[in-house]
């Protein structure tokens, strides 16, 4: 308890405790569950490419990319599938699996516009060029694994990478009101690497971006 008012107290912390507790509390039943949920949360990346690139790719042979443009969330997926997608210049070759608490993805490529999925695409006449529609939820704690695995295929070197994402205008902080921000909108980040002309003004501080895009 403090003894005036602006004196700091640090108050007692059981969370060693409390840790160790928990720890010697923990049955093999319960470490077998965890287990389960751990493993049943993994992220998995199958790929097709018919330049050699498939299930159980070595990290160690990646294959070659030059552009990878990232649509997530439904409204920046469906803009590929409005815009770019429609023609017949693209074919499916690879998918991602993975499970949580708001995503089931099936086993199958076949998904209507309205499932939650995560399918990458190459453009046939450059099949450098690849582009990955993820309109399904990726946990905080499986996007390292997703980052990991899909970028883990591809070669780093000269590889541009475009992502495209959206948030509800409300959560833009400015100083303009924004009943008078024309609707939609486009904004840019760009790493100190990219050289290229900006297609957009720049997202003035203090926006941020959250989730996967971030990441």
């Amino acid at each position: 308890m403090a003894t005036f008012f602006g004196e700091v107290v640090v108050a007692p912390s059981r969370a060693g405790v409390d840790d160790e507790e928990e720890a010697r509390e923990e049955t093999p039943e319960d470490r077998e569950i965890r287990r389960e949920l751990e493993k049943k949360r993994e992220v998995d990346v199958l790929w097709t490419l018919k330049s050699g690139a498939s299930k159980g790719r070595s990290a160690d042979q990646p294959f070659a990319c030059s552009r990878f443009i990232v649509a997530i969330g439904h409204n920046a997926a469906a803009f590929l599938s409005s815009f770019i997608l429609d023609s017949v210049c693209w074919e499916v070759v690879g998918v991602v699996r993975l499970w949580n608490e708001w995503c089931r993805t099936s086993h199958t490529t076949n998904v209507l516009p309205t499932d939650s999925f995560c399918l990458f695409y190459q453009f046939i006449s450059d099949p450098t060029v690849l582009l990955c529609q993820c309109s399904c939820y990726v946990a905080e704690d499986q996007q390292f694994q997703w980052l990991e695995k899909v970028f883990g295929c591809m070669q780093k070197e000269g590889l541009q990478v475009t992502i495209l994402s959206t948030c509800p205008v409300a959560d833009y902080k400015t100083q303009e009101s924004t009943l008078t921000l024309p609707s939609p909108f486009l904004k840019a980040l760009k790493t100190k690497e990219f050289t290229e002309q900006v297609c957009c003004p720049l997202l003035e501080q203090p926006n941020i971006v959250r989730d996967l895009p971030a990441a």
